[in-house]
């Protein structure tokens, strides 16, 4: 744990409390135990998480810098990545998980319990059905996502999610720069506007990384998300 709170502080300017530590190292044990039964991560290590999940969650403060949001939507959590750790650094912060996989879904909701974190919401839906949804859609400052869907299909899934005004942030590998080119037109009809790629850096880890973010500019019209499945055969 010595090295992620000295790689934390480091590269990203987090520095981890006591509590901070201990809920952290819950949460690595929790996963490397479900993980046996259920399959919920390809990373079954104890170093690998530190760096590709927890480090690559903290990353995310590269885009935001002194200014955190007061309300995330993380869609295609998984197993709470990156919204879980960045909400034990940001312990006001309103956090909503999207995961439609039942187990992973479940065990968000475990990890929330066991470690007392508050105004967390775990959402066993599509990201597509939670678009359209009047408590959802245009309410969040920040939609994040890891590892979901390229950036064409992902703006249909987060866009709609953020308020006139709020960020959408893609953490991306080494095609993040194509895919962002690649969806510059699809993200304009749904309201954004791309901002920059912020290029990440974690120790050990060869392939490039970079944060996309995408400023919401325009409202997104009505019509999106589509029905789900749509935006992954149909892409804009």
């Amino acid at each position: 744990m010595e090295k992620l709170v000295h790689d934390a502080q480091a590269l990203f300017g987090v520095h981890l409390t006591g509590w901070q530590i201990v809920a952290l190292m819950t949460y690595e044990r929790e996963l490397l135990e479900w993980n046996q039964k259920f399959n919920l991560t390809a990373i079954r290590d104890a170093a690998g998480i530190r760096t590709k999940h927890f480090l690559d969650s903290f990353s995310c403060v590269l885009a935001w810098q002194a200014n955190p949001p007061e309300r995330l939507i993380d869609v295609g959590t998984g197993a709470g990545f990156p919204g879980i750790p960045l909400k034990i650094i940001y312990p006001t912060m309103h956090l909503t998980l999207v995961e439609s996989v039942g187990k992973k879904a479940k065990f968000c909701r475990h990890i929330v319990e066991k470690l007392g974190l508050e105004d967390v919401d775990v959402i066993q839906r599509r990201a597509e059905t939670v678009g359209q949804m009047p408590e959802h859609r245009e309410q969040y400052d920040w939609a994040v996502a890891r590892a979901v869907a390229k950036l064409r299909v992902l703006g249909e899934y987060l866009l709609p999610l953020v308020r006139v005004g709020g960020t959408v942030l893609a953490q991306k590998g080494e095609s993040g720069p194509a895919e962002t080119h690649a969806a510059e037109g699809a993200l304009k009809v749904l309201g954004g506007h791309l901002r920059q790629l912020v290029p990440v850096t974690l120790p050990g880890v060869v392939e490039d990384r970079y944060l996309v973010l995408v400023d919401k500019v325009a409202a997104t019209p009505p019509k999106y998300p589509r029905k789900s499945g749509i935006p992954g055969k149909r892409p804009l």
